[in-house]
């Protein structure tokens, strides 16, 4: 897994983050999902290494990265924080402009990114997600019940830490055969250590407040992405039930989007890497 990858602990002043970093060429950041971790992406890592330097850690909070204590506001956990985090993984790997590609909640990451560094990010991709703001602005029954784990891992009178730490495996349907045998390795450690789990419940709680907030805040102001975005749905999924076409929400908040779905579930970098590797690297060459 990950051939001829470094890997290494980079202080990023807030923590640290263990990242793998391979290949080369132009960078370009890629940004896992809950409750994956970097492994995820160890399909689709080696078809861009020999054309860009690709760069995987694991988010704060998730994997082997550190876990800072949160605070009452949920904001260590918050996408802005993230975000911080990888401007100054990126400069200590010698990146001051980089591409970004996240997935699920690596995506709400990657989006604040480029919304709050805009000289950094050079271009965008997202992946299963539209923005945090919007898609709790449209949120109705039919989300509720199709995402109720945004509401049950974010909220706090009940924390959902002492559910899930009962049996992570129930919890957490991952299998080796989807996954690959080192990565499935590499996220159930993940999600059997009790600090992860409540690290990515505070991802879940600074969801539905701060970032939110953030989005919301970028919204009255008229805040858009300048970078070309790159959007990408699973066709398996539920983006295109739930907010009818993506494509047009996100031509909202930014000036340059393009975008298709992909014949896939929802873990599109483990069941659909090629397909997911030749879209990356038409837009990263276009």
């Amino acid at each position: 897994m990950f051939d001829d990858f470094a890997t290494g602990m980079i202080d990023v002043g807030e923590t640290e983050l263990f990242v793998r970093y391979g290949g080369s060429g132009s960078p370009v950041l890629l940004l896992h999902g809950h409750p994956r971790t970097h492994a995820t992406w160890h399909r689709v890592a080696p078809l861009l290494a020999p054309h860009h330097t690709v760069v995987c850690p694991d988010l704060r909070g998730y994997g082997r990265s550190g876990k800072p204590p949160t605070t009452p506001d949920h904001e260590p956990y918050s996408k802005r924080a993230m975000a911080r985090d990888m401007v100054a993984l990126m400069r200590s790997l010698g990146h001051e402009r980089f591409a970004v590609a996240g997935h699920d909640r690596g995506a709400y990451v990657a989006h604040r990114l480029a919304a709050d560094h805009p000289d950094a990010v050079t271009r965008l991709v997202v992946m299963d997600g539209i923005p945090i703001g919007e898609a709790l602005a449209r949120a109705d029954a039919r989300f509720a019940a199709s995402w109720w784990h945004w509401f049950f891992l974010g909220q706090t009178a009940k924390p959902a830490e002492r559910v899930i730490n009962a049996d992570p495996d129930a919890w957490y349907e991952g299998t080796a055969e989807q996954t690959g045998q080192e990565a499935y390795e590499d996220y159930r450690r993940a999600v059997h250590d009790p600090e992860t789990v409540h690290a990515m419940c505070e991802d879940y709680r600074a969801g539905l407040t701060v970032d939110r907030a953030a989005d919301d805040a970028d919204r009255a102001a008229a805040r858009r992405l300048t970078c070309p975005t790159l959007f990408l749905w699973t066709s398996k999924d539920d983006m295109e039930d739930l907010y009818g076409d993506p494509l047009a929400i996100w031509r909202t908040w930014a000036d340059d989007v393009t975008g298709h779905p992909i014949d896939s579930g929802h873990h599109v970098a483990e069941e659909a890497p090629d397909a997911l590797a030749a879209s990356l690297l038409t837009f990263l060459h276009e």
